[in-house]
């Protein structure tokens, strides 16, 4: 029997009966699935929106009984959701308490080059950074992890990452499942090891081809969590925050959803799946629908392919209850915002994608790699040379216009800013970049593979007024990362 029966029998047995791997009498270390606490920030009389950050470290209890040293943003481990509304001005007030220099990277957002919180906007220990933009994008999933060079890896594995939820009241979100920790759930995914002393396994984070892959799954810092469920549809944010694993995530007894929505935003339908495969850095909305009294697993089925791919997880145990209330059903229309369409004539600009570079060249702090006009929508093409990769590039929206030369599955016809690029596989994007310029502050683009982003595997582009890219100078002041 191969393991997706097993999972659709188990699912279809007795209330109490375990879906997947795990049998009912070991699914028990988490508990109910934490929700990360809720942060709109505190609106002056100045109508700004005000955050508070304080990256520290804690001890944090993952094994019953063990407690791990762990880095968190106002808490032991990961960070609030934070949540914005487009139009508002926002104010951060980073607070570095961890004891060694670090970043705050606003993955996802659209903002100026020196609010991004990239290598170039370091927060030295006991020092507090304050970055300041307004908020104009659609509403969308986005997250914050931090982004040091050459650290990245080891920093998003201790812990410090959130969600950032930006919202559109122009948009159908209004009728969409939207009661934050009810019926609109933030679903954190991250894999660990851990010592038998319960600590975190740090010796393989910085190793390895792909660097770190954990064969435990903490779902919101939480080892085997459940959830109990109380209405008939439920939106899942998924975010996979790992360092290198890549999931297929699904239902163990194969039931379809809705995806809503990737990286950048809302699809313009809702599409039919049964399986999404989620990236380093990708996120992705979805909704499920369940019946009274039932219970299923989330689960990740692995496939062929590299090592970050192949291994099947369960992640969330899902108890309806017995009576739930009614949903409204899903829009038939999520968003009338046309995709992008690169212009007759686009720049085409290539990246070439080997073990630990791109373009043969490893990450120069010092280097400009590309000018981009301000406003431009580009055609930027991958090419993998070797094995799996994927791809993200700092501010902009991208769509995927085709996978190895034909049009891109479902889960990848959304606008974007991270992509999955298989081994050997050739991706081409429609790019566009935003309005903010400055030719001495750069933005990034790199694998998500942590340990690859780490050993080098990230270039630099600077966004200029249209007509000054020749004029724009090719390197940077070598000191500049420590601003």
């Amino acid at each position: 029997m191969n393991r997706r029966n097993f999972l659709t029998l188990a699912t279809l047995a007795a209330v109490g009966t375990a879906c997947g791997s795990e049998q009912p009498d070991t699914w028990t270390t988490g508990g109910r699935l934490p929700i990360p606490p809720l942060y709109a920030g505190r609106r002056g009389e100045d109508g700004v929106r005000r955050f508070t950050l304080n990256l520290q470290r804690g001890q944090t209890e993952f094994l019953p009984g063990k407690r791990a040293a762990t880095w968190g943003v106002n808490g032991s481990y990961l960070g609030p959701t934070l949540r914005v509304t487009r139009g508002d001005t926002v104010a951060m007030r980073v607070n570095n308490q961890v004891g060694e220099a670090t970043t705050l990277h606003w993955h996802g957002m659209r903002l100026p080059a020196r609010m991004d919180g990239g290598p170039h906007q370091m927060i030295e220990p006991d020092a507090a950074w304050t970055p300041r933009w307004t908020v104009d994008q659609p509403a969308a999933t986005s997250w914050y992890h931090p982004h040091p060079h050459e650290r990245t890896a080891m920093h998003v594995y201790r812990g410090l990452a959130g969600m950032f939820l930006i919202d559109d009241p122009r948009t159908v979100e209004p009728a969409l499942p939207r009661r934050y920790g009810e019926d609109d759930i933030p679903l954190v995914i991250q894999d660990k090891r851990f010592t038998d002393d319960g600590a975190l396994h740090e010796a393989a984070v910085d190793t390895g081809t792909f660097g770190f892959l954990g064969d435990k799954i903490l779902v919101n810092g939480r080892l085997q969590p459940t959830l109990q469920v109380t209405t008939t549809l439920v939106r899942f944010r998924l975010l996979n925050a790992s360092n290198a694993r890549v999931y297929r995530i699904g239902f163990a007894d194969d039931r379809r959803f809705q995806l809503i929505a990737t990286d950048a935003g809302l699809l313009p339908e809702p599409a039919d799946l049964d399986r999404l495969k989620l990236s380093p850095g990708e996120r992705a909305e979805i909704v499920a629908t369940f019946a009274g009294g039932e219970q299923v697993f989330l689960d990740s089925v692995g496939e062929d392919g590299d090592s970050i791919e192949r291994d099947d997880f369960n992640l969330l145990r899902i108890i309806a209850a017995e009576t739930l209330t009614a949903a409204a059903p899903l829009p038939r229309r999520l968003s009338d915002d046309p995709l992008l369409q690169p212009p007759p004539g686009a720049r085409v600009r290539r990246f070439v994608l080997s073990g630990k570079e791109i373009n043969g060249k490893p990450m120069d702090m010092t280097r400009v790699d590309e000018v981009v006009p301000a406003g431009a929508t580009e055609i930027w093409e991958l090419d993998n040379t070797t094995y799996a990769h994927n791809f993200h590039i700092h501010e902009v929206a991208f769509r995927v216009l085709a996978l190895n030369g034909a049009p891109p599955p479902a889960h990848l016809r959304g606008h974007k800013d991270t992509v999955f690029v298989p081994k050997r596989a050739k991706v081409r994007l429609a790019v566009s970049f935003g309005s903010h310029t400055d030719p001495s502050s750069p933005y990034m683009y790199h694998c998500h593979l942590l340990r690859h982003e780490d050993q080098g595997m990230m270039g630099q582009f600077v966004i200029v007024p249209p007509g000054t890219e020749h004029r724009t100078p090719l390197t940077l002041p070598a000191a500049s990362h420590h601003g």
